[in-house]
């Protein structure tokens, strides 16, 4: 018999709690949901007004993994669902702007990915990213050398960049900006991968082309784009352990090593919050948005 469980005055079947997720650790459902629970205070803040993208593994990594933009069948009609514009024509997806529809969307067991804008001004990016994905050998390690470079450029044009691990492999940059037609943003971006492929030819790459990669980072610009999402703070990764997209500090980019590589598990994030707050709530304040130059 599936539990009902009250979250927040919302009345929530949560199944299979004992199921495990992540064969690797042993980690079941009920401790995404835990860790989903948790960390809700940060993390709905960077999910606020977000359509979001669902990266959904309901039998882990190993099974069946999709992606679902369009409002899952079965949402309660209590879960905020907005209208979103798209070339192909308008889709309906879901907000999920609090604890109950957060774990409502956890007990699906998903990757929270979300657009650089919010609903009220669809197109108008608030946020620039940069996604630094290592094609192997390289590793994370290059890709903090990456950053370094990055926040530099970006500093040295007004613009204050902030790191998360993607959960992954890699690591993603970003920063607030006032208000910019996402084409404008995707343009800039692409504009510093350029430059960064010409300053480190042997390590940077700011083209697409897989055969390329090997041994480089390649630097994606293009998930500014309007209909590009990124994999959210503190989302959970669909990985092999329950690995998460994870705020670090600068210091902590710097000091990265193949001996001491920046990789984050669920257990590990509620700690960092309590020693460091959300690193990236910057990125929350207006005060921190910067023009394009």
């Amino acid at each position: 018999m599936t539990p009902i469980t009250e979250v927040a005055g919302r009345r929530l079947a949560l199944s299979n709690l004992e199921k495990v997720i992540y064969p690797a650790t042993g980690f079941t459902k009920g401790e995404v949901l835990h860790y989903y629970a948790t960390t809700a205070d940060a993390l709905l803040a960077h999910l606020h007004d977000r359509p979001i993208s669902f990266l959904r593994y309901p039998d882990g990594p190993d099974g069946q993994v999709f992606f679902a933009k369009n409002v899952p069948p079965g949402t309660p009609d209590w879960v905020v669902t907005a209208e979103v514009p798209r070339s192909e024509g308008p889709a309906r997806m879901v907000l999920v702007q609090d604890l109950a529809s957060l774990m409502w969307a956890a007990n699906l067991v998903t990757e929270f990915h979300t657009h650089q804008w919010r609903i009220g001004t669809p197109g108008q990016a608030d946020r620039l990213v940069f996604d630094l994905d290592p094609g192997p050998p390289a590793t994370i390690v290059e890709c903090c050398e990456v950053a370094l470079w990055l926040r530099e450029r970006l500093a040295a044009d007004g613009i204050e960049s902030y790191a998360k691990t993607s959960g992954s492999k890699g690591l993603h940059l970003l920063a607030a900006l006032e208000p910019t037609p996402s084409g404008r943003a995707t343009e800039y971006a692409k504009e510093l991968a350029v430059a960064a492929e010409k300053d480190m030819p042997r390590l940077v790459l700011h083209r697409m082309t897989r055969s390329l990669r090997p041994g480089k980072v390649f630097v994606d610009w293009s998930q500014n784009a309007a209909r590009k999402t990124t994999a959210a703070p503190y989302t959970l990764r669909a990985r092999a352990e329950p690995t998460v997209s994870t705020p670090v500090t600068w210091e902590e980019v710097a000091d990265c090593t193949a001996a001491r590589p920046l990789a984050f598990q669920a257990p590990d994030i509620a700690p960092r919050l309590q020693e460091h707050g959300d690193l990236l709530a910057p990125l929350l304040d207006p005060g921190h948005a910067a023009p394009l130059p």
